[in-house]
């Protein structure tokens, strides 16, 4: 099939995430990037659709008039890929969904509960389909982890303990200038969420999309121990959940030796799951009364809706940036299947939705109300 015509908005020169976003984009050969707004500044946003190789009329002042000529085209995009600070992703996703353009989202969907409430709507109501990039679902062990455990295979829930640890905030970066620190720890641009929102958000969504459970309420502590620094960088919260299941959330961008450390492990009655995105092939399988097994990535015992989403054999590893492609394939797919009026497959609907991301925002709403009163439980 013909490729999908791809523009994206900010990932422009010295963003992180746009590269990866066109990576993921271009692995499966889904798509062609064939528009942009790459940036808030004009000459850097038309050097950089230059450098990879977008015609100059195709390169935007601003997203307002990428979404009116793109839609006027007979050759416009048929999605777009936003990029941007928090801040700027309801407004620029609704400019494009009001024009009939595929949105995917970088995450957390938005910078604070109101907006995210109205951009469900905007979702809703449109004649488009959404996408958020929470990348960690599209690994193959997590798809696994999710189908054992949705199978029974641990048995009723009853322990969730779920952390993402970095150290690159440790200290104030922010201050020198240094783009990807400074408008996370602004909350005008990220919101009132510091790890929170930026990694802790990944964490939640992690425990949500494996297990299903419902969040009941929660009670956070959260410090910025940086001096100065607005959002926090460190957030410990307790997490209690439909039928007398609890968690326990950790999130730290101020935790030295740790990078990119997102772990979960979860317990049933019969035994535990455990996953490390650093060592991202294995599922750790723990029935109580028998040995632990170690599943591998297309290997002994893998699912097949593991193994669909798995390029090469075991031991290569896959990972992030495949992670990301899986959510770009699988929404490739759907859109395909939305173009010719058909049912998507029901493996394709694994890609985090609107709804995902109104729960990432309000669970960020709720850490930082918690927090911000000492610790109050907070019905979710």
């Amino acid at each position: 099939m013909a490729r999908l015509k791809l523009g994206m908005v900010g990932g422009g020169q010295g963003a992180f995430i746009g590269g990866v976003h066109r990576i993921a984009s271009r692995m499966d050969d889904h798509y062609e990037l064939v528009a942009g707004c790459l940036a808030s500044n004009p000459e850097t946003a038309h050097a950089s659709a230059k450098e990879l190789g977008i015609d100059a009329e195709r390169s935007y002042d601003d997203f307002l008039s990428m979404a009116e000529k793109e839609s006027s085209r007979d050759d416009g995009i048929d999605v777009v890929a936003i990029v941007t600070p928090n801040h700027l992703h309801y407004p620029i996703a609704e400019s494009f969904l009001s024009k009939g353009i595929h949105v995917i989202c970088d995450k957390p969907l938005t910078h604070n509960l109101e907006d995210a409430e109205n951009f469900h709507k905007v979702v809703s109501s449109s004649n488009a389909l959404f996408a958020l990039t929470h990348n960690y679902t599209g690994y193959p062990m997590v798809r696994q982890a999710r189908e054992m455990f949705r199978n029974g295979e641990i048995g009723e829930l009853r322990i969730i303990q779920v952390e993402y640890a970095q150290d690159w905030l440790t200290l104030p970066i922010e201050k020198d200038g240094q783009k990807q620190a400074s408008w996370r720890t602004d909350p005008s641009k990220a919101g009132m969420g510091g790890s929170i929102g930026d990694i802790g958000s990944h964490a939640y969504n992690l425990a949500d999309f494996i297990t299903g459970a419902k969040l009941e309420e929660l009670c956070a502590d959260i410090s910025s121990f940086v001096p100065g620094r607005k959002n926090d960088d460190n957030a410990h919260v307790l997490l209690r959940y439909a039928n007398n299941a609890k968690g326990m959330l950790w999130s730290s961008q101020v935790a030295p030796g740790n990078e990119n450390a997102l772990r979960i492990r979860v317990y049933g009655e019969k035994g535990g799951l455990s996953w490390e995105q650093e060592n991202p092939n294995y599922l750790t399988v723990d029935i109580f009364g028998k040995a632990k097994k170690i599943i591998r990535r297309a290997g002994n015992e893998s699912s097949d809706i593991g193994n669909r989403v798995t390029r090469i054999p075991p031991g290569h590893p896959e990972g992030y940036l495949e992670g990301f492609a899986n959510i770009y394939a699988d929404f490739a797919k759907q859109i395909r299947a939305f173009q010719n009026s058909q049912k998507p497959d029901e493996e394709l609907l694994l890609v985090p939705t609107i709804d995902d991301g109104l729960k990432g925002v309000k669970f960020i709403t709720s850490v930082v109300e918690s927090g911000s009163n000492g610790g109050k439980w907070i019905k979710f």
